[in-house]
């Protein structure tokens, strides 16, 4: 009974975020919005859509940073392709998870091991998210007056992530914990192939203290992402300093990554008109605005470029889209 209830929310729970995505729009006055679409002067779209590439090099010279402490050899271009294949799939998909989708692409480059690559991955993924916790942490002692509760979420927070960094990044008591799970927690028909894939999560592992670097460069991405999406508030003549923005709108970008909503959609949405309209009392349907146009010029339009970036490597490759080769293969260790 439990199991197939799970199977049921885990089946409709993505839809949670698009039914608050349409409930924030009943709550606003929908008019409002669409004249805050119409206001914006596309100059403004035209300023902001160009500083999509030095982040997309940046977050990439960060990620090759990673991939050299693990060893692995993927020239600039070809790294920056696989990153853009994988953001498309990450911006069609719950939490983001479909960036996963780099791994068999960097597979047919290096033929490493898959654990070591979804490791790698992964490293990529939580070093990035770190940096915007970074920056959320500074965000709440600025409005420590009048969300107090918020620095204590976020304290919180930090120390569960220290805590399982912590475990994990020991090779062997990672290792069995790994094992543990893999026991009693999958079906026995595939714990040969997870058994394999696990056994190589800690090959060429970096130092913890090799990862500083990767993760202060992957701050200044996210400094470019809501500079991208400040050049909307002042499109639309918002009375919010800029270091606010900064530091306060990865709180409704953190909201997104809930595996709730397909990339964010709803949650981020409603968390920014909760905030901005609380503590600067801006009109709910212009920061609704801010919000949905910002993730269409840094998320969508960096997800269709991976998008053609795809289709551009299958047809070279004469492959399809779902053509790559399986996680876990036979005899691969």
């Amino acid at each position: 009974m439990s199991r197939r209830l799970f199977f049921h929310v885990k089946k409709f729970l993505p839809l949670v975020g698009i039914i608050l995505f349409f409930f924030t729009i009943y709550m606003l006055d929908i008019d409002k919005i669409i004249d805050a679409f119409l206001s914006i002067n596309p100059i403004y779209l035209l300023i902001s859509l160009p500083l999509t590439l030095p982040r997309l090099l940046i977050r990439n010279t960060a990620w090759q940073i990673i991939q050299r402490e693990q060893n692995i050899h993927i020239p600039f271009w070809t790294s920056l392709k696989i990153f853009l294949i994988g953001y498309f799939y990450g911006s069609i998909t719950p939490a983001y998870i479909g960036q996963l989708m780099r791994i068999p692409y960097m597979n047919e480059e290096t033929d490493e091991p898959y654990g070591k690559l979804f490791i790698n991955s992964f490293l990529e993924t939580t070093l990035h998210t770190l940096s915007l916790y970074g920056m959320i942490f500074f965000g709440a002692l600025l409005v420590l007056s009048s969300f107090p509760q918020l620095i204590y979420l976020i304290i919180i927070w930090f120390a569960i992530l220290t805590v399982i960094i912590a475990f994990f990044i020991e090779k062997k008591r990672g290792e069995k914990a790994f094992h543990f799970l893999i026991r009693y927690f999958t079906p026995s028909q595939l714990r040969v192939y997870l058994t394999r894939f696990v056994g190589t999560f800690y090959h060429d592992f970096p130092k913890f203290r090799r990862l500083a670097l990767p993760t202060f460069v992957g701050m200044f991405t996210w400094i470019i992402i809501f500079t991208q999406e400040y050049i909307l508030v002042i499109a639309l003549d918002l009375d919010i300093p800029y270091i606010y923005f900064l530091l306060l709108f990865p709180v409704a970008n953190a909201a997104g990554f809930l595996p709730i909503t397909f990339a964010g959609l709803g949650t981020r949405e409603f968390t920014a008109v909760i905030i901005f309209s609380t503590l600067f009392n801006i009109p709910g349907e212009k920061i609704f605005v801010v919000s949905l146009l910002g993730f269409i010029i840094t998320d969508i339009a960096t997800g269709l470029i991976g998008f053609f970036v795809a289709l551009l490597d299958a047809r070279t490759k004469g492959v399809s889209l779902k053509g790559r080769k399986p996680f876990f293969k036979e005899g691969q260790t």
